[in-house]
């Protein structure tokens, strides 16, 4: 049984790890949790897992050292992020600036007190200043 206790990790390939370091830490504020450097010999992936300090989730990337995966993400590939707060201007210009694009949602309903970014992989992050607590009903 699934529980809320439990870990989540979010598994991506990416084709850049160091830009895609530079978006989630500098850009948005994750910390580097842990790296591992894969090893072609054996088709082991450089890995570099991301996420909030203490956080119950977190960002895994990967980079084939023999075999590449290309992302493909779709415009609802979305990790969405609730800040129960105003999305900053700081927030997103730092997020530009380490390498992220501004994207308007493929679903408008993340455009109404949010912001999309696709990061270095095309990958999109939405920073939505809705909240959602554990145990209720999902926003509507």
């Amino acid at each position: 049984m699934i529980e809320a206790k439990h870990v989540i990790r979010i598994a991506r390939p990416s084709l850049d790890l160091a830009a895609a370091e530079r978006f989630y830490v500098q850009g948005l504020g994750l910390s580097v949790l842990f790296r591992a450097a894969g090893d072609a010999e054996s088709g082991t992936y450089d890995l570099l897992m991301m996420g909030p300090a203490g956080g119950q989730w977190h960002l895994e990337l990967t980079v084939g050292t023999r075999d590449v995966v290309s992302p493909s993400p779709t415009p609802e590939d979305l990790l969405v992020i609730y800040l129960a707060a105003p999305v900053s201007e700081d927030t997103v210009a730092r997020a530009v600036a380490h390498g992220g694009t501004v994207v308007p949602a493929d679903n408008p309903y993340w455009d109404v007190g949010g912001v999309t970014i696709a990061d270095p992989d095309g990958y999109r992050v939405v920073l939505t200043q809705r909240s959602w607590a554990p145990n209720t009903p999902l926003p509507s």
